[in-house]
């Protein structure tokens, strides 16, 4: 699959603001299923932009506008293609595999990932309540499948109710949120369970006729650690296995680590507006 995407952000300002000073992680990565063959930004007013790759490995554009504006309007278009097959039901829990996940080797190397975050804080109580329903977990890829589907029934996808600072035992109560909020209440309990689970913020393509949802603007979705196999991507908001329409920009331990933008400027209150497009150019 080939995909063109276009992302622009536009912020709107009460007042003349000065000194804005930004960081965007909008740019898609290469990996061995995705591969990135074209890539612009676009800053207004007109920024130099300054690019690295932070401590997840994730691209990031930095840039600073020292005049007065009173918009900011940040524009991206990536080109990517995408080679997946499904794989996660597919496989079998090993022996071998069962005694590399409960190594100290295996946890020590993916501890940043099983760690509690900001972001991903759920109370014992919630956590126990969901893990109740799910189950046993001694097969840490049924589990998550099982996990997946019923965090997928429990939440309904509502933009109203919760903010981009929303954790996870916030809107778990509410039972309503965003993809954000579905993937941290998931990475919240594969945690608990000893399961490496990071985040990923990327876009998602909904085709003609398409159930799936989440593509107004970046969408977010959980890798799980498998021995043997490597990161797998599941995407709660829409139960199934992240493949070919799901294409990735980065990675966490949660939103945090992945934000598509952030910044800093001095003045007043602020509009954004979000316009994402993914169109399929060749399958």
């Amino acid at each position: 699959m080939k995909y063109e995407i276009e992302h622009i952000n536009t912020f709107y300002y009460e007042n003349f603001v000065d000194q804005s000073m930004n960081h965007i992680r909008l740019k898609p990565t290469t990996d061995e299923c995705q591969r990135l063959s074209a890539y612009r930004s676009e800053v207004l007013p007109n920024s130099v932009m300054k690019e690295h790759v932070d401590y997840w490995g994730n691209h990031v554009e930095t840039f600073f506008i020292p005049e007065k504006h009173q918009h900011l309007t940040v524009k991206t278009q990536s080109t990517v293609s995408i080679q997946k097959s499904p794989l996660i039901k597919m496989i079998h829990f090993s022996d071998e595999m069962r005694t590399i996940f409960h190594s100290d080797l295996f946890r020590s190397h993916y501890l940043a990932f099983l760690n509690e975050t900001p972001y991903t804080f759920m109370y014992k109580e919630q956590i126990k309540e969901i893990e109740e329903v799910v189950g046993d977990s001694s097969d840490p890829i049924q589990f998550s499948l099982d996990l997946m589907a019923f965090i997928h029934q429990s939440i309904v996808y509502d933009g109203t109710v919760t903010q981009v600072n929303t954790k996870a035992y916030e809107s778990w109560p509410l039972k309503a949120g965003v993809c954000q909020d579905y993937a941290h209440v998931m990475i919240a309990v594969l945690r608990d369970k000893g399961i490496p689970a990071r985040y990923v913020s990327g876009y998602l393509y909904v085709g003609e006729g398409s159930a799936l949802i989440g593509d107004a603007a970046t969408h977010a979705w959980v890798e799980v650690m498998i021995p043997g196999v490597g990161w797998v991507g599941l995407d709660p908001t829409n139960n199934v296995e992240a493949l070919e329409e799901h294409i990735r920009i980065g990675s966490g331990r949660d939103y945090a680590d992945v934000s598509p933008l952030q910044g800093v400027y001095r003045g007043g209150g602020q509009n954004l507006d979000v316009k994402v497009s993914v169109t399929l150019v060749d399958q």
